[in-house]
């Protein structure tokens, strides 16, 4: 252990604290020289009340960091780990210049200095250590681009043999998708649609009339609405709703060996599952997307009429010579690109259901955070691209 130069502590320093004290720590001046006295009990039972833990807190906080100053722990009735840790945490894991203890208190504090060592810093990977990682990760995300290519490839190649013979298409398939993905949807996007709308118009009004400006609130909402948060909020909710159906309706076929047995009576799965789901979310995507629109926007209005005292009939009159035709072009534009990503990546991700149940929830739960993401790189793509679309000069 090492030598600790010492010198005679204050005066007044009390030999012994009262058995039953809460820790305490004061700092006191003796001949020029700044002591810390310690005294009570540094135990976890004393410390267990939070008002004594929080008083104790506050007075190590309180004391100013310098190094010359010489602590007095005599005072310290009984001294647990718990509070030699606190004190070694505080003197940053070195001893003090000037240190003055009672030697079953020194036994504790050289237990503790002993087996308590700072978390190292982790150094730099070297060149070797991130080809390792890539040659871990590497092949199994380039195997994903792979499938995923590939599952659009065939996508391509039905689509096209779809067009050669029309008749021979799964219509069946692709009007009850169309119903399940659209229909049965308009309900829950209509609801958060109108709730959104009117939070938006709440929350623009107050800002709008604090200059006046309380007419824009036609601009702002219907060019935040139409071109934005109307797609992206449909696309979100598709995604959650019908994308985790796509994969977990797949999954189960992976699961009940329904995969296989159309593999062996030689049924295609990209044309009879894949594409049928498609090309419906593909068509049912912007129409849902308009409805969300036009459900927000309903709820706005009703909101700015009432905030604001702007008339249904100066809204509707207002919102064409806002919002240009371009931004309504634009949402469906994406919201079908948004459309096709969530049922291939709902798709892909059922392909790969292995044949248990745990694989079917984990490849459920991938699907919809994949296919949000998605989502949302994309939108942020299509801001980038056209962001001098739809605005008037």
């Amino acid at each position: 252990p090492r030598t600790m130069p010492s010198t005679t502590p204050p005066a007044d320093s009390p030999a012994a604290a009262d058995v039953g004290a809460s820790p305490r720590i004061e700092s006191r001046e003796q001949d020029g020289k700044r002591w810390i006295v310690a005294s009570g009990r540094w135990t976890t039972l004393a410390m267990s009340s939070p008002s004594d833990w929080q008083a104790l807190a506050k007075s190590l906080d309180a004391l100013p960091r310098q190094d010359d100053a010489a602590w007095d722990l005599r005072p310290i009735a009984q001294l647990d780990h718990i509070g030699a840790q606190l004190l070694w945490e505080r003197w940053h894991h070195d001893w003090p210049a000037t240190l003055e203890l009672a030697p079953q208190h020194k036994a504790v504090l050289d237990q503790v200095a002993q087996y308590t060592v700072g978390t190292p810093e982790e150094p730099p990977k070297t060149l070797v250590e991130r080809l390792r990682d890539f040659s871990h990760n590497g092949p199994r995300a380039m195997g994903v681009t792979r499938d995923f290519v590939g599952l659009i490839g065939q996508l391509t190649i039905d689509v096209g043999r779809l067009l050669a013979a029309p008749h021979r298409g799964p219509w069946r398939d692709f009007s009850g998708h169309l119903y399940q993905f659209g229909a049965t949807a308009l309900h829950i996007t209509a609801l958060v649609g109108l709730l959104i709308g009117v939070v938006l118009a709440y929350l623009i009004s107050q800002q709008l009339r604090q200059y006046g400006a309380e007419t824009f609130v036609v601009n702002i909402l219907g060019l935040s609405l139409v071109r934005e948060l109307g797609p992206v909020l449909a696309a979100v909710l598709i995604a959650g709703r019908s994308g985790s159906a796509i994969t977990a309706q797949i999954g189960v076929m992976r699961v009940t060996e329904e995969l296989d047995a159309m593999r062996v009576m030689g049924i295609p799965h990209g044309f009879r599952l894949v594409m049928p789901r498609v090309l419906a979310l593909a068509i049912a995507m912007p129409l849902i997307s308009l409805w969300t629109s036009m459900a927000a926007l309903l709820g706005g209005m009703l909101a700015a009429d009432a905030a604001l005292d702007i008339s249904p009939a100066y809204f509707l009159s207002a919102l064409p010579r806002a919002v240009p035709i371009a931004n309504l072009w634009l949402a469906t534009a994406k919201s079908a690109v948004f459309g096709i990503l969530i049922a291939l990546i709902g798709c892909y991700f059922g392909m790969k259901v292995k044949p248990n149940t745990e694989s079917l929830g984990r490849g459920t739960t991938s699907s919809v955070v994949t296919s949000i993401t998605a989502v949302i790189l994309v939108d942020a793509l299509f801001a980038v691209l056209f962001k001098g679309i739809g605005f008037r000069g």
